[in-house]
């Protein structure tokens, strides 16, 4: 060893003396920088099993290089379409290892508890100070939900860490959430009268398909007809009402039985859909289409989903096509909580239904599924399915019906890992109203990926087999 070299080994164990026996608290603060990232370890890492995912895809994220037995914070955020804010966090503690795995890992605070591998996301919710009533829906089918995963230093709250400068940021990453997967085609359908969005796997098929119907809030909603494409079924997303391109006024239903035969009728000729292979799903009021399509038209669907809808209608019927007047004038049947928040539950009872309004559920002859939230707050829909069930037994088609009953759930139960919103604005017009549609976030998450998985499994044995 040359004398340069040993002069200096010399001075560096001199200097580590200094460190070690004349400044402990300077050695404290040099052990935190050496274990978050200095020349002697690694610098604190985040990963996720799957950057670009579908959004019912579960998918692993991992925190490396970190101290053992540290406290952290996992944090979500992203910009809604509207620019609004949403967050989700949660307080996980490294293992001997330094490492914290949200597969495996439980969380002790935050936006949920428990070992939940996709809780950042279904926990996500407005940040505070958010606009009152949001609700987190995807316009654009063509487009990713761009969340942000980070890692925090310590058990802190991610608004007040990112406004105040606690909890530093460790490691981050950029997760994409995709409703449509590559290759699947969006063609938008403005023929005959209809109005809607037609989704295609990719292939050439010919594919199954589902003609999907959404609620009272109007408009034409893509999201899930993207993702059933993304898993191999061609969907049409039909608008009924609420929508610029069908007749007006927006707020009444003005199309009728022949509108809807038509949409069945367009997804049986296309040429890259199985005609014999065909359902019908529907949510809230879009369970009454369903059931009406099924029953009492000319058609004959294959099976049918309904999710937390009525059996009948509390409107007045305009005709016998189904056509209704304004849905404001049914108010005898709303109810309000203490903040105002308006519930249509007793909307739904099938005790209020005039006979007239009923669906003639008896001349069912395809197997359908009810998925009910036991908390849905906007639908008695224990009690639909109740009746569902009683008419089919006294007609012996009972082995017709398949429930899934979620204690918890809300309302909205829709596609795995999106996030529940208990209440939202409903309309602006002729008066602000915000509706309670129910749900827990935990429970309602499960039930959401629970019934998604059995929905798809109920449409691969009735349109693929």
């Amino acid at each position: 060893m040359s004398v340069t070299a040993l002069r200096k080994l010399i001075e560096m164990s001199m200097i580590s003396g200094v460190n070690i026996y004349g400044n402990l608290a300077h050695l404290r603060h040099s052990v935190d920088a050496v274990r978050l990232g200095s020349s002697c370890r690694p610098a604190p890492l985040l990963t996720a099993s799957l950057a670009r995912a579908m959004i019912d895809d579960q998918i692993s994220i991992t925190g490396r290089s970190l101290p053992p037995h540290w406290p952290v914070t996992a944090c979500a955020r992203m910009h809604s379409e509207d620019g609004d804010l949403w967050e989700a966090f949660s307080h996980y503690s490294t293992n001997q290892n330094g490492v914290v795995d949200l597969s495996l890992d439980h969380s002790v605070g935050g936006s949920y508890v428990g070992c939940e591998p996709m809780g950042l996301f279904w926990g996500l919710q407005p940040a505070p100070g958010a606009r009152e009533g949001l609700r987190l829906r995807k316009k654009n089918t063509e487009t990713p939900y761009v969340v942000q995963v980070s890692l925090l230093e310590g058990h802190v709250s991610p608004s007040e860490s990112f406004r105040e400068g606690q909890g530093r940021e460790l490691a981050a990453l950029t997760v994409e959430r995709w409703y449509m997967a590559p290759g699947v085609r969006r063609i938008e359908i403005r023929q005959n009268g209809i109005v809607g969005t037609l989704f295609l796997p990719t292939g050439p098929g010919p594919f199954p398909a589902m003609l999907d119907l959404w609620g009272m809030g109007g408009g034409l909603v893509e999201y899930r007809s993207a993702l059933f494409a993304s898993r191999g079924f061609a969907s049409l997303s039909l608008a009924y009402f609420g929508h610029k391109d069908l007749p007006g006024p927006l707020d009444r239903i003005n199309v009728g039985d022949d509108y809807f035969k038509s949409a069945f009728h367009l997804l049986q000729d296309h040429p890259q859909v199985c005609a014999d292979r065909i359902g019908i799903i529907g949510l809230s009021f879009g369970v009454y289409l369903s059931l009406r399509i099924a029953t009492q038209m000319d058609v004959k669907p294959t099976c049918v989903i309904c999710v937390n809808g009525p059996v009948g209608n509390v409107n007045k019927v305009t005709d016998t096509d189904g056509r209704t007047e304004n849905f404001i004038g049914y108010q005898k049947y709303w109810s309000f909580d203490e903040q105002g928040y308006v519930s249509f539950k007793d909307v739904s009872l099938p005790a209020n239904f005039t006979p007239e309004n009923k669906v003639k559920l008896e001349n069912l002859s395809c197997p359908l599924l009810y998925v009910v939230g036991e908390d849905d707050l906007s639908c008695a829909s224990i009690e639909n399915a109740n009746q569902i069930d009683e008419t089919l037994k006294a007609v012996g088609r009972a082995q017709l019906f398949t429930r899934l009953s979620y204690p918890g759930a809300g309302h909205l139960i829709e596609p795995p890992y999106s996030p529940n919103a208990r209440a939202s604005l409903w309309s602006v017009k002729p008066k602000k109203f915000i509706t309670l549609w129910g749900g827990h976030l935990a429970p309602h998450a499960a039930a959401q990926e629970d019934a998604w998985k059995k929905m798809l499994g109920f449409m691969e044995s009735n349109l693929c087999g």
